[in-house]
């Protein structure tokens, strides 16, 4: 048996050492020193526990009590803000972990948003359509090949289009 399993099982071998699903834990411990001196801190422990006694409350326990639940309850009702203190002051927040997993998903759906949204438009201001960008390509090729041509025709020289069926160039 593993140290480790047997340690968590040592409280059920104080509690109730003659059962039969603890004989495993029972041979583990006569064999590993370690495990027994743990057995043995916990026996010494639940002695002084055995030992030790609660204080008798005071003969006017009950009288002082209900005397200060009197003058509790005469106190005039708290406001809004005076209960919402004390709430998040003296309680464990459970009845508020639904709101503020809602407002931290909110806040998280906003925020990668605004995030991915100039992600997206600051890497590409001037962003156009694949058609667009051909379109521009296609005109700046012609506007090329039309300058070659005026190049061509201010030198004196023909192009093959223009060149007659019989000439050589």
């Amino acid at each position: 048996m593993i140290c480790r399993n047997a340690k968590s099982a040592l409280p059920d071998l104080l509690l109730d050492p003659g059962a039969a699903s603890n004989a495993a834990v029972r041979a583990h411990v006569d064999s590993c020193a370690e495990c027994r001196d743990e057995l043995h801190s916990l026996e010494a422990t639940f002695s002084l526990l055995d030992e030790w006694k609660a204080p008798e409350p005071s003969a006017y326990f009950d009288q002082k009590l209900a005397v200060l639940l009197r003058e509790e309850q005469a106190k005039p009702p708290a406001g809004w803000f005076e209960r919402m203190r004390s709430r998040l002051l003296f309680n464990t927040g459970r009845q508020f972990r639904p709101a503020f997993a809602g407002a931290l998903a909110l806040a998280l759906l906003i925020g990668g948003g605004t995030i991915a949204d100039f992600s997206v438009h600051s890497g590409n201001r001037h962003s156009v359509s694949a058609t667009v960008t051909d379109l521009q390509v296609f005109d700046k090729n012609d506007q090329a090949l039309q300058t070659m041509d005026q190049l061509l025709q201010d030198d004196g020289s023909t192009d093959d289009s223009a060149a007659q069926p019989g000439s050589s160039l």
